[in-house]
């Protein structure tokens, strides 16, 4: 028996077998392989989650990410960029420059018959024309680092001998887009023989009668109208106006009835960083321009952990606090996702206004275009990164979505302490940018940067790049300034903490930002910190990054300097 169970276990390995147990075996082999295949398919489509979504192979946001700077702060915990980035340096490089020639050659005259009385207490007449020269005149010569575009005519002061004027500028070096508005009080003495001279002006934003008054709104619903491809950059932003962010509303049932409207509800970006929360919310905005429709948006932003001081993410942020919702409202048609709840749940029925759900985010914009309901709701599920609004965008849809970055400028709000800070420098200082804090610790992936850093290295690394005396303006995690205080035997040194006055209780943006949020009081977080700190500065006129000037060691860690710089 045992003979004859071995010789017919050998029959199956004879020469003739041996091609079909060797395709048995290779069948197997693949199966197992597939199966294996799947299991790992299947965990890291249950675990994988990506830590930003401007890895997206798209073109276009590599493109947008290409900055004019080389600041090295880090990706995931700086200002994100937004519309006014985009517009290239010669656009905003505009004609109209106003010199102190201009000024002269376009002032009016006194008329020959009025005579001097050589009263020196008589009050100054502001809307003099001669008095309006005066102040220009002054203004160019005494603030020689801005470009003056142009001017408004001069108000009375606080006193007989104070006049107000505000003006419309950009730095001389600056290379970001947009304008600024100042408007200063400047003191005007009258001498005996009738001769007027100017003896001082304010500091930023002293002649406050001079400023423009708040205008009265309803949020401009009816005005906006979505367009398809409508990519055209909207003027530029000036810094220094009024903000007028009040929410938008629907201003009777007939024009609510005759809306359609676009939500994209749940998903999983919520308290993900500020680059993700953009490029999902720019891919709503570009199908609801697509679809012709108005982008219903809930304005809570769920701050992300890495920008918080509890070290948690914190929910009911505004949107309004972090990027320019008037320009978006006047630019694009949205609506508040609460007063749109209230106003459908109060017409929707009475009406028969329809809701077309889609719970796919493969189903594309190009199939719902025949949509007539009133409402597509776009619901996303709980598994991520499925979940993400801005898979949406892409694929073949990336052909015919196109982002509408224009739409997303900076707060006002942010970018006026950054204006005034500038100002405070007289728009005249060098920027350092000096990263340390848990990178400096961790000598193995940055071995020389906490010896780079410290204040005997940066003033030999400073000694030939600034100037002594110069305002030095240093963005830095360090949380401890006094670090630097070597620095001050030979620079003016500024840090964001000098100015904690921009914000503290006692501010106007505590003031507005308060009443933004139901007159509790706002936070001024690692966001808005790490917002103003760049934007700062990138306003200096030279400008010296960490990894590329004051240390040998690759931004990311050893072996990563061609990667990362």
């Amino acid at each position: 028996m045992l003979g004859r169970s071995s010789f017919s276990r050998s029959g199956s390995f004879r020469p003739e077998n041996l091609g079909q147990n060797a395709l048995a075996m290779i069948g197997n082999l693949c199966f197992t392989l597939f199966v294996l295949g799947v299991v790992i398919f299947t965990i890291i489509a249950a675990t994988y989650q990506p830590e930003d979504p401007l890895f997206h192979p798209s073109t276009k946001i590599t493109n947008f990410l290409v900055s004019d700077s080389n600041a090295t702060f880090m990706s995931d915990n700086t200002v994100a960029k937004t519309g006014e980035d985009l517009v290239p340096f010669n656009q905003t490089d505009l004609t109209g420059v106003l010199n102190v020639t201009d000024v002269s050659v376009t002032a009016p005259a006194k008329e020959d018959t009025v005579e001097c009385e050589g009263d020196i207490n008589t009050p100054i007449d502001c809307k003099d024309p001669d008095i309006f020269h005066l102040m220009m005149t002054y203004a160019i010569e005494y603030f020689k680092d801005i470009h003056f575009y142009r001017f408004g005519k001069p108000v009375a002061g606080s006193n007989s001998t104070t006049c107000d004027m505000a003006w419309r500028f950009r730095p001389k070096d600056g290379k970001a887009a947009g304008f600024y508005k100042d408007y200063r009080r400047f003191v005007i003495l009258r001498s005996e023989n009738c001769n007027f001279t100017v003896t001082g002006v304010g500091e930023y934003h002293t002649g406050v009668n001079a400023r423009k008054k708040k205008r009265n709104q309803k949020g401009g619903f009816e005005k906006n109208k979505p367009g398809k491809g409508n990519t055209a950059i909207a003027a530029l932003p000036v810094f220094g106006e009024d903000v007028n962010d009040a929410l938008p509303v629907v201003e009777s049932e007939g024009s609510f009835r005759r809306g359609k409207y676009l939500i994209y509800s749940g998903g999983g970006d919520r308290c993900k960083n500020m680059n993700h929360y953009l490029w999902s919310l720019l891919c709503a905005l570009g199908e609801a321009q697509y679809l012709n429709r108005t982008l219903v948006m809930d304005l809570t932003i769920c701050l992300s952990s890495i920008y918080t001081s509890s070290n948690q993410d914190e929910e009911g942020k505004d949107f309004r606090f972090y990027f320019d919702f008037e320009h978006l409202k006047e630019s694009a048609s949205v609506l508040d996702q609460n007063q749109f709840w209230t106003d459908w749940t109060k017409w929707q029925k009475k009406d028969h206004m329809g809701l077309h759900l889609v719970e796919d985010f493969r189903v594309t914009p190009v199939k719902l275009s025949d949509v007539k309901d009133s409402l597509i709701m776009r619901k996303f599920g709980s598994v991520e990164p499925d979940n993400y609004w801005y898979r949406v965008c892409e694929g073949e849809t990336e052909s015919v979505i196109q982002r509408p970055w224009h739409l997303i400028w900076k707060s006002k709000r942010l970018m006026e302490i950054v204006s005034e800070i500038t100002s405070k420098m007289n728009w005249d200082f060098d920027s350092v940018h000096v990263e340390r804090g848990e990178k400096a610790k961790n000598t193995q992936l940055w071995p020389n940067l906490a010896s780079d850093t410290s204040p005997e290295s940066l003033m030999s690394s400073l000694r030939d790049k600034i100037e002594d005396g110069r305002n030095l303006y240093i963005a830095t995690n360090e949380p401890e300034t006094s670090f630097f205080d070597p620095l001050k035997d030979k620079y003016t040194t500024h840090f964001l903490d000098d100015y904690k006055g921009l914000w503290d209780e006692n501010s106007e943006w505590y003031s507005e930002t308060t009443k933004l949020n139901g007159g509790n009081p706002v936070d001024f977080d690692g966001y808005m910190r790490v917002s103003v700190d760049t934007e700062v500065f990138l306003r200096g006129k030279k400008q010296i990054e960490t990894f590329n000037d004051l240390t040998s060691d690759c931004k990311d860690g050893v072996y990563t300097c061609s990667a990362s710089t």
